[in-house]
């Protein structure tokens, strides 16, 4: 069967958790909550609703939780999307274009809804690098169960034991896990380097060059595995965000 490469989007193809983390808590301020900026950037990554309800103190039905939702993803469009190919991390383009020069069937497993993830690699110009896009609600449990990946390896026809997954977060690599794909995972996002490792990454990496020379190669050719300080996201960072209202498309 099919070597397949199946990957996260926000923190592991394009530089979107800082943004989304300031957005979802401006989106919340607005709403009359006064979160930890810690505690909003542990929600980059995690579907939408959710992440928004456990901020609010609401529940994932309420209108509260409904009107943070719609703020966020008025807003996503004007200061998120509207960045562009700039939101890519340096040699995504050029790495996605090796993996399919090379043979490789692509695909994307992400936490966010399709519409959202769609609007998003199509704004970055990779959506058609992509040969399947699986999304939260298009499947009956998100991560870090492994029905998306599962879901991705079916539409791509490929093996999991010959396939690899590649994110940002303990969550990605308890899904790829259970799904019994391979994993690369990127220290430059949301979780550190010793949680993935601790989370049972195949291999850690700190840019994506070196995620390439992994899935080609079994190894990166460099042994840059600590994350530089200019690209992890920090709290400090997230200080004094602006109580506007805005969001994170999930």
């Amino acid at each position: 069967m099919t070597t397949a490469f199946v990957f996260d989007i926000d923190g592991t193809l394009a530089d979107t958790p800082s943004a989304i983390a300031e957005l979802i808590g401006d989106v919340v301020r607005g709403l009359g909550a006064d979160p930890l900026p810690a505690e909003v950037l542990a929600t980059v990554g995690k579907p939408l609703e959710a992440s928004l309800a456990g901020l609010l103190g609401t529940c994932v039905h309420d209108t509260v939780t409904a009107e943070a939702a719609a703020r966020y993803r008025r807003r996503f469009t004007t200061d998120v999307l509207s960045r562009g190919p700039e939101l890519l991390l340096p040699g995504v383009t050029e790495g996605l274009d090796r993996l399919r020069s090379a043979g490789h069937p692509l695909g994307i497993a992400t936490s966010k809804i399709y519409a959202s993830a769609h609007a998003l690699l199509d704004a970055t110009g990779i959506l058609n690098r992509f040969d399947t896009v699986v999304c939260h609600n298009m499947v009956e449990r998100g991560k870090p169960h492994p029905d998306m990946a599962l879901r991705a390896l079916a539409d791509l026809r490929a093996q999991a034991s010959r396939s690899w997954y590649v994110g940002d977060t303990v969550t990605d690599m308890t899904m790829a896990r259970a799904a019994a794909l391979r994993t690369v995972a990127v220290s430059y996002g949301v979780d550190t380097a010793e949680a993935l490792k601790a989370a049972g990454a195949d291999h850690v990496v700190a840019d994506f060059p070196s995620v390439i020379d992994v899935l080609l190669h079994g190894t990166p050719l460099t042994a840059r595995v600590t994350t530089p300080a200019t690209t992890r996201v920090t709290t400090r960072a997230l200080t004094g965000t602006s109580p506007e209202p805005t969001g994170a498309l999930s």
